[in-house]
């Protein structure tokens, strides 16, 4: 499936610390859209069914070990017919000489070759992740994201609603700061998603009444965060007057994000309420829920026994 983000491939150069060996035509606007990595096997011997040529191809030792077996001739008609391929770029692994048939190749096609000292498990490893994060799809919501006792909380309100003083004061009492107002949500995995702050507006919080202030400078580099797993979604809303709030947490709700369902729980607001504890204990108590136990259907086990063991008292007299 092809993904609607992409990664220039001069920035995997640098993150990497690739070692340029020839540089394509293309190489300055050459993009990677796919976090798959190939290397080539099938390929070496003319199969290439299902073959995807926008993966990056990476040669290691075993494929240098199979190729050092052919004949100059067929190692020409090996790289011919991958360089054929409109690949982003060949990588060669263990800081290996390449094959001067595979530079040829490279001439005539004008494809990128790179190098790396690193192993081909390590870098294989490394690029997944790497594209991994590059290529996740995202979204980008209004809210503060906190991380609680290890646990990503995610805020969310009606502007005015406190989400921003309720941060700060989660933050004086020890906690983290990972994005204030916007926050960055990307899906890392089948049931992982990730939040972080832009780039902009990183380390800075907004307060009424005070304008912005530098979270970082002001409660030091253990205040702050760059990104972590959302682990719950708060709901801040105002305190209305006849509404029925749950009283036991029997009821497991989920806010979607992403198509992934994420636990959440809604916090009415109103004076006398102090919402940085509340959260505190909304955050240990989902860590308990994830690690097996469940308070509220413990205690609702409780009762329930007690009400079995009176009434068996009263069927005995």
């Amino acid at each position: 499936m092809e993904n609607q983000y992409s990664v220039k491939l001069t920035q995997l150069v640098k993150e990497y610390d690739l070692e340029i060996l020839r540089v394509g035509k293309d190489y300055e606007k050459r993009t990677v859209g796919t976090r798959d990595i190939n290397r080539p096997a099938l390929e070496l011997i003319g199969y290439f069914d299902y073959f995807d040529p926008m993966r990056l191809q990476l040669l290691g030792k075993v494929e240098k070990t199979f190729l050092d077996g052919y004949s100059p001739t067929e190692r020409r008609e090996s790289f011919e017919k991958l360089m054929a391929q409109d690949i982003p770029a060949l990588i060669i692994c263990r800081g290996m000489e390449p094959f001067a048939e595979c530079m040829e190749m490279a001439e005539r096609y004008d494809r990128t070759i790179l190098r790396t000292q690193e192993t081909t498990t390590d870098i294989m490893g490394s690029l997944i992740t790497g594209l991994r994060n590059h290529l996740a799809p995202r979204i980008t919501r209004h809210g503060v994201l906190v991380e609680i006792y290890g646990e990503g909380v995610l805020i969310f309100g009606e502007s005015g609603v406190g989400k921003s003083e309720t941060a700060i004061e989660l933050i004086k009492r020890g906690h983290r700061l990972i994005a204030d107002d916007a926050v960055e949500i990307k899906q890392m995995g089948v049931n992982q998603l990730v939040g972080n702050a832009p780039e902009l507006i990183r380390h800075y919080m907004e307060l009424r009444g005070i304008g912005v202030v530098d979270v970082r400078r002001l409660f030091g580099v253990s205040s702050i965060k760059d990104s972590a797993n959302i682990d719950l979604v708060i709901n801040l809303e105002p305190w209305r007057d006849g509404a029925v709030y749950d009283r036991l947490g029997l009821e497991e709700l989920h806010t979607d994000i992403l198509g992934i369902n994420v636990p959440s729980v809604t916090i009415p607001v109103k004076p006398g309420r102090n919402l940085a504890v509340i959260i505190e204990v909304a955050a240990m108590n989902n860590r308990h829920k994830r690690m097996g136990y469940n308070a509220a259907q413990a205690f609702t086990d409780q009762i329930n026994r007690h009400f079995e063991e009176e009434l068996a008292r009263q069927e005995e007299k």
